[in-house]
């Protein structure tokens, strides 16, 4: 079961990155130039709000400098990695190991 939440994150935050893609190749077809939109950028845009409640938890409730050199480098790093990343780590997460047993037995 967990497994399979898993993998459904990575899926999920696998179409997030996909999309956070697509966006930045537009706007970079758009301006002529490279453009990658930092996570910070795109979570301000979307959601301001929440991404002020998220800093004073960190703040708060962990500590301060979790939020000052950890969450600000990877708010500042592109969107599509980021998720690209996530979805990487939740499907490694989930993924079902090779049965090692009976691997060189011969099939009839």
């Amino acid at each position: 079961m967990f497994r399979f939440l898993f993998r459904l994150m990575a899926t999920v935050s696998l179409a997030v990155a996909v999309v956070m893609a697509v966006l930045d190749a537009t706007r970079t077809i758009a301006v002529s130039r490279l453009v990658l939109t930092p996570l910070g950028e795109s979570w301000a845009s979307v959601s301001p709000s929440t991404l002020q409640e998220t800093q004073s938890f960190i703040v708060e409730k962990m500590h301060p400098l979790v939020w000052n050199p950890v969450m600000t480098f990877i708010l500042g790093q592109p969107g599509f990695a980021v998720f690209g990343v996530l979805a990487f780590l939740l499907y490694a997460i989930g993924h079902k190991p090779e049965r090692r047993i009976g691997r060189f037995v011969a099939e009839r």
